[in-house]
């Protein structure tokens, strides 16, 4: 366990004298509680096991919970059952009501969270929603924090995630310790909300770019260019971004990614579409003009309706082409 999140449960549970005392071998026995293990929660939490914690994992996804356990983690029946066990707890959810059902359900956390616990819940929601289940935490004692992440499957597998940080400042060196096992870029933001804020921003753009690199490798497709040409000319011109260099949604340019793999795996076009969805209430909400993020949206929303919900967000790609619809 490392030193900083060591010292930060040390303190909440005996206070900051007996913690001048603690024996760094004690750390090495506290466990991290893990709550989510789908295509980005499984990988983060393989490399928190990595990196020398012990965890203990719930999922509803029983085979999620299998493959872990294999991997040397423990288990618990409920969110409930694994907040009573931990002092670190990390969750990683699709969208708000499983993250009020996971903290505040009749199985949630808060029903068994013990003072002091550090709750970190990294799934993408409503800023205002963080802010609510933070106040609840906070009247059990334990302090919540949104750590919602960027940079997709590869990164999570990898282990350099970005995380985007909203909470108390006193509290971001223990979370910042926990968090850098799974990613390299761990950003404080402000207070708790401001974590998801940045997050549905970049998750916009990301939208955004994604369709456009799709219209524009479709564009050079049909006027005869080789798609690896096409990409790697943009790549090293103008037009460069994420979602051509290292996320190419053309099937064949580059290895590795879901456009590669039937579109499988990745980050769900129904995920995307919930998260524009919660960029364009944002943007309501305070009077911003999103005019590309709301087509967007909508695009992202036809694609659920098509067939296209559990493909990877790329799959706009395929979802433009007129014949493959």
């Amino acid at each position: 366990m490392l030193q900083s999140s060591m010292m930060h449960t040390v303190r909440r549970l005996v206070g900051s004298a007996a913690a001048a005392n603690f024996s760094s071998s004690a750390a090495v026995n506290s466990k991290v509680g893990f709550i989510g293990l789908g295509n980005m929660g499984g990988p983060m939490a393989q490399n928190l096991m990595k990196k020398g914690h012990s965890i203990i994992v719930y999922d509803i996804s029983s085979s999620s919970v299998e493959e872990l356990v294999g991997s040397g983690a423990s288990s618990a029946e409920s969110p409930r059952a694994v907040a009573a066990q931990v002092d670190l707890l990390i969750s990683m959810l699709p969208n708000s009501a499983n993250v009020m059902e996971c903290y505040t359900g009749a199985e949630g956390v808060l029903k068994e969270v013990k003072p002091g616990t550090l709750l970190l819940d990294s799934s993408t929601i409503a800023p205002d929603v963080s802010k609510q289940v933070a106040k609840f935490a906070a009247e059990k004692g334990a302090v919540f924090m949104d750590c919602p992440v960027s940079g997709g499957v590869n990164a999570s597998k990898d282990g350099t995630l970005t995380f985007m940080v909203g909470g108390p400042a006193n509290e971001f060196v223990a979370a910042n310790e926990l968090l850098s096992c799974m990613g390299k870029n761990i950003v404080h933001c402000g207070d708790v909300g401001t974590g998801q804020a940045a997050k549905i921003c970049n998750n916009m753009l990301l939208a955004i770019s994604m369709i456009g690199t799709a219209e524009t490798m479709n564009l050079g497709i049909r006027l005869g260019l080789d798609p690896k040409l096409l990409a790697g000319i943009l790549n090293s011109s103008s037009g460069r971004c994420w979602s051509s260099d290292v996320y190419n949604p053309v099937p064949g340019v580059m290895e590795g990614v879901p456009s590669s793999n039937n579109y499988e795996g990745g980050f769900g076009s129904a995920l995307m579409a919930k998260d524009l969805g919660l960029a364009q209430d944002a943007a309501t909400n305070s009077m911003t003009p999103t005019p590309l993020g709301s087509l967007a949206h909508q695009l992202y929303r036809m694609m659920q309706t098509s067939g296209y919900s559990k493909k990877d967000f790329s799959s706009v790609f395929q979802f433009l082409q007129p014949d493959q619809k």
